[in-house]
């Protein structure tokens, strides 16, 4: 009777499974990013342009008074190719800051697990404040817009809830710890969050060009914090 070839079996990933589009995927995987291809360059720098168009046509005439059509002309592209590349209006003014949370916490999964929790927040959140808007032009038209349009802002946190829950998780397996059974992961986020987003308000209200920038308040409300300088 011949004799049979079995094939060696195939290896497990030990990794779980989870949908690549979901916040989920992006705590877990460690798998390299795939190389943004010409496309997807081209595509992020036709939405830059909408946005540039967008933010100078609020700060010129407020957020309710520019309608879609107006920035689509204003950005050289039709009204059918701009909702190809903008989901709201709304989005163009606020998209930024509602993903502040989500860059805090990818930049503290990059921090070394050599720093303390503390430490490896903070540096998290100063990088985004460093990093907020890098177009000095986008950011003056910015400000001005959004402090003309207060009852938006006042519909969005720096960090929300979910990302809030993202970064305790991060802390408790820094401090390896149990956020429901250990407070003290959630209090150094809330209470770390909390000293960044006074800053981010301060930043705002204020339009001299010559003071501090967002990333030098945040830097002093967070040391600030850290060493309790109202004692």
């Amino acid at each position: 009777m011949p004799s049979r070839t079995y094939a060696p079996p195939r290896p497990v990933s030990s990794r779980a499974w989870t949908c690549p589009s979901s916040p989920a995927a992006r705590i877990r995987t460690s798998e390299p990013p795939v190389a943004e291809s010409l496309r997807d360059r081209q595509k992020a720098l036709v939405r830059q342009d909408i946005q540039r168009a967008a933010l100078r046509l609020f700060a010129e005439r407020g957020f309710d008074a520019v309608t879609t059509e107006e920035i689509a002309a204003a950005a050289g592209i039709g009204h059918s190719t701009y909702f190809r590349y903008v989901t709201s209006k709304e989005d163009l003014l606020l998209g930024t800051l509602r993903r502040a949370g989500a860059a805090i916490v990818e930049n503290l999964q990059a921090r070394p697990r050599s720093e303390s929790p503390e430490e490896a927040l903070c540096q998290a959140s100063l990088r985004w404040s460093r990093a907020f808007v890098d177009d000095e032009e986008a950011l003056d038209h910015w400000r001005a817009a959004i402090r003309a349009t207060p009852h938006l802002l006042d519909r969005v946190a720096v960090v929300g809830p979910f990302e809030r829950a993202q970064l305790t998780k991060l802390l408790g397996e820094r401090m390896d710890v149990h956020p429901d059974e250990d407070i003290r992961p959630g209090l150094l986020v809330h209470t770390l969050l909390a000293a960044a987003e006074f800053a981010f308000l301060r930043w705002l209200e204020r339009d001299d060009p010559r003071g501090p920038t967002l990333h030098q308040l945040t830097e002093q409300a967070l040391e600030g914090t850290r060493t309790q300088c109202w004692k």
